[in-house]
């Protein structure tokens, strides 16, 4: 498929109009942070099935949410899709023939759902970029993954890229197949983190502490273990083996949790699983 035009992007104006389809998390996300990047209020437009949702976005935004996609997309030069993967081919098999007229650049967050689908229902008429945010984009300090096919221009990528970065770092990846892999590694990766703060706070409390003293040493460790990374020159195993003292502590928790069966099987496998569960959304999905 050709690549439509590059959406007639001024790079004098922070961001074109923007049409936001799902004002669920990662909606309000993108919302939050589009507008924390210097969005325009007036160029937002937002389609939400939901009129709680609705009421909610614009109570907390005061942005345009309405019941009518249609409605939504209006001039847009960028759509946003941020529905379930359930969802998606209901939400934009209606805006085909706009979509097909305006050609916009379309950029999609659901887990799972393919370029060649988001194409097909589209029409054939916009350029797509796929992307796999994480929920720590409701903070602005998200990763998201993201794929654009070569027909998408190089116009059309960047847009994108200032787009994403509104949630945080953005990281391409070179095959819509590596997506898969993000969406294990970063999309659901902050839930292991959060499953291992919750551990270690339930283990201090049955240990002796205070609840509330574990929750909050478990959380703040958490915080401060990320924030060290960050700082860093990225280098993990040396960062773990600075706080990993000949014959102390830290060696004899570490020395638990090794082994055949330890926590390095245990995280392969759940990121083999969560990779697994994002080709099935694409198979269960994808319309075919």
């Amino acid at each position: 498929m050709r690549a439509g035009p590059a959406c007639g992007y001024n790079p004098r104006v922070s961001f074109p109009d923007i049409a936001l389809l799902g004002g669920g998390n990662m909606g309000r996300a993108l919302l939050g942070g589009l507008l924390r990047n210097g969005a325009a209020l007036e160029r937002l437009h937002v389609g939400e099935a939901h009129a709680d949702t609705r009421a909610a976005l614009r109570r907390d935004f005061a942005v345009h949410a309405s019941a009518d996609n249609l409605a939504a997309l209006g001039a847009a030069e960028v759509l946003l899709i941020a529905v379930k993967p359930q969802q998606v081919a209901a939400v934009l098999e209606p805006l085909r023939p706009e979509l097909q007229a305006r050609r916009p650049l379309v950029i999609s967050v659901a887990a799972g759902i393919e370029i060649a689908s988001l194409e097909r229902w589209c029409g054939g008429a916009a350029a797509v970029v796929r992307a796999m945010p994480n929920r720590a984009a409701l903070v602005g300090a998200g990763v998201t993954g993201a794929y654009a096919p070569p027909r998408t221009s190089a116009a059309q990528r960047a847009l994108a890229e200032r787009l994403l970065q509104a949630l945080g770092t953005v990281v391409w990846v070179p095959a819509e197949r590596d997506l898969d892999v993000v969406t294990a590694v970063s999309g659901s990766g902050p839930a292991y983190f959060f499953l291992l703060a919750e551990l270690m706070m339930q283990a201090g409390a049955r240990l002796g502490l205070a609840p509330e003293a574990a929750r909050v040493l478990a959380v703040q460790t958490l915080h401060g273990a990320g924030a060290l990374a960050q700082a860093s020159d990225g280098d993990l195993a040396r960062l773990r083996a600075e706080v990993t003292s000949k014959g102390g502590t830290t060696e004899a928790a570490l020395a638990e949790l090794a082994g055949p069966d330890g926590i390095a099987s245990a995280v392969e496998r759940a990121l083999a699983a969560a990779t697994r569960r994002s080709r099935e959304l694409a198979a269960q999905f994808g319309g075919g």
